[in-house]
């Protein structure tokens, strides 16, 4: 059973970046699909980025050139680097793994408990 603990969220001032951290139990962690999501007030869940083992990453398009998602095997751990924050960009955000191999967002999905990014204008 996957356990996802995420940590780095906070406040920033737009411009600004910030680094989320999720870290991952499990042996089999580098054979797992690991994403990020987030969910701002009154909005649905939607996907932010994606990683396969080593540099296979799908990015959403809100996001593409500013943010970037990468996984440390050895640290069970999977990153996403956010750079030039938007208010729009505030939310919680959520770290997913896919050991079932259904899909990110799936039902099978494990989630963390999510971390708080808010960004002032």
């Amino acid at each position: 059973q996957v356990q996802l603990v995420e940590s780095g969220g906070g406040l920033t001032q737009a411009g600004g970046s910030l680094r989320l951290s999720c870290a991952a139990s499990g042996r089999t962690f580098s054979t797992i699909l690991m994403g990020w999501f987030r969910q701002a007030p009154g909005k649905e869940r939607e996907f932010v980025a994606s990683i396969w083992d080593g540099d296979s990453t799908y990015i959403a398009d809100s996001v593409k050139g500013r943010f970037t998602i990468s996984r440390d095997n050895a640290k069970n751990t999977v990153y996403l680097q956010m750079n030039s924050l938007k208010p729009e960009d505030a939310a919680v955000y959520y770290c997913a793994a896919d050991p079932a191999r259904r899909g990110l967002g799936s039902p099978t999905t494990v989630w963390g408990q999510g971390t708080q990014v808010t960004v002032s204008s």
